[in-house]
């Protein structure tokens, strides 16, 4: 496969990746509040109101099983990243006191695995 080919794949399995996790995230009863969100410090998959509690999303997708799990992937350096992302998008929106968390949600092979809180600020 040509690397723009591949690098199209990759982009297409991961947006479908947070479409699914999106609904499965609103079938769980979360309100979807952004996708995709940008800021200077990089990107979020999804953020997410949980009851009282604003959520940070990442989303991992994988057609194989040939780079371990998903959140593997999410590691301490993506982890500091996604603390500076929330920490401006919780200032941004005046909301620097409300509380959050940080889920991970896998796909692989199809299969959802929601991971609850799976790192913290």
């Amino acid at each position: 496969m040509q690397i723009a080919q591949k690098n199209f794949y990759k982009k297409f399995l991961g947006r479908v990746g947070e479409e699914k996790a999106a609904e499965f995230l609103r079938a769980k009863g979360y309100k979807i509040v952004k996708t995709n969100y940008r800021s200077h410090f990089g990107e979020v998959d999804i953020i997410a109101k949980d009851g009282d509690t604003i959520v940070f999303v990442e989303v991992k997708t994988r057609s194989g099983d040939g780079y371990g799990a998903p959140s593997e992937a999410v590691d301490y350096k993506k982890r500091e990243k996604y603390f500076r992302i929330a920490t401006d998008y919780l200032m941004r929106e005046g909301q620097s006191d409300a509380n959050c968390r940080f889920d991970v949600v896998e796909i692989e092979k199809g299969e959802i695995n929601h991971i609850f809180d799976a790192f913290s600020m």
